[in-house]
């Protein structure tokens, strides 16, 4: 687990998963409304090198951004049916680019096979403090993982 006491500490954290990021990594976040999703993958964005405005997804699904050095497919399926077999998300998780899906617990058995899910907790407490825990379904998501959590122990001693 993380513990991010700031957002400024969040934006590190999310620019550090876009620079470690490979093709074809699957990212799920989970949290509550307000836990920081989108704030986390406009961060991921800037890692990648992608300096367009980063928008919630929400009425349209997926937005795709393909300026950095990846594509970043940026799924929000909070309004979608536990069932996402007929969005043909498959494309996206098995692509070129790193596929971010918020909300992306919803999706169940939709779901990619090897994906690293990022679960955020607001703090009780603190208004800009998160918790950030890491949970990996997958051989690829396993060394996503370690990749992140390498690079944040370098950046912070």
């Amino acid at each position: 687990m993380i513990e991010l006491t700031s957002v400024a500490m969040t934006d590190q954290l999310a620019e550090i998963i876009g620079k470690v990021a490979h093709p074809g990594d699957n990212l799920v976040l989970t949290g509550d409304l307000g836990a920081g999703k989108t704030t986390l993958t406009k961060g991921i964005a800037k890692g990648l090198g992608i300096d367009q405005m980063i928008k919630s997804p929400t009425y349209t699904i997926i937005r795709e951004y393909t300026q950095g050095k990846m594509p970043l497919y940026h799924m929000d399926i909070y309004r979608v049916a536990a069932s996402g077999a007929d969005l043909g998300l498959d494309e996206y998780f098995e692509g070129d680019g790193l596929s971010v899906i918020e909300w992306g617990n919803l999706l169940e058995d939709a779901l990619p096979e090897d994906y690293l899910e990022l679960i955020i907790e607001k703090s009780d407490t603190e208004s800009e403090k998160r918790y950030v825990k890491f949970q990996s379904y997958g051989p690829n998501s396993q060394e996503f993982e370690k990749r992140i959590y390498e690079a944040w122990a370098d950046s912070h001693g």
